[in-house]
């Protein structure tokens, strides 16, 4: 049987707004963890610090995450503690060539299971912090621009609205 090609989703996609569908435990299996996988690959091959399941098209909640100290294969993770303030610029695999400045939590507790089901608990600060967040908003529709004021926003109607028109980046392009 061959595998559906994963492609990162850009703005303007249905998939990229809708809350993600809970994975139950019986769904964690081989099959699971070489979605996980391949996820990963598409995110190292795109530069990306994270990849959530709706930008490559799948309606799971799931994430993988590598901010520079290993990667992270999260299942259903949920934000149980924020603590902190600090705004910086982020980008989005989803919205390619935006940046935009985002105020977030300093420091976040997340908890969720890995690829094996097991309970795991990540206490993390800066950039790890940053892209657990920005992910775990992915998971819940939610866009970086969503967290512009009107005015920012409407200053990126236009590109917005281009990059709805750009396509899809896939696993195998170069």
């Amino acid at each position: 049987m061959k595998e559906t090609e994963l492609k990162i989703r850009v703005i303007g996609e249905h998939i990229l707004r809708k809350k993600a569908g809970l994975v139950k435990k019986g769904e964690i299996n081989d099959e699971m963890r070489l979605t996980l996988s391949r996820m990963a690959r598409l995110m190292y091959k795109t530069k990306g610090v994270g990849l959530a399941a709706q930008q490559a098209g799948i309606d799971k909640s799931i994430t993988v995450i590598d901010a520079g100290t290993g990667i992270y294969k999260l299942i259903n993770p949920k934000i149980v503690s924020r603590s902190g303030s600090e705004s910086m610029e982020e980008g989005c695999l989803s919205i390619p060539g935006v940046f935009v400045k985002v105020k977030r939590a300093g420091s976040v507790v997340v908890e969720a299971l890995d690829e094996y089901g097991q309970p795991l608990e990540i206490k993390a600060r800066g950039l790890l912090a940053r892209a657990l967040q920005h992910e775990i908003d992915h998971l819940n529709g939610k866009l970086i621009i969503d967290h512009l004021d009107l005015f920012n926003r409407m200053r990126l109607k236009g590109k917005i609205k281009e990059l709805a028109k750009y396509g899809k980046l896939s696993e195998s392009e170069d």
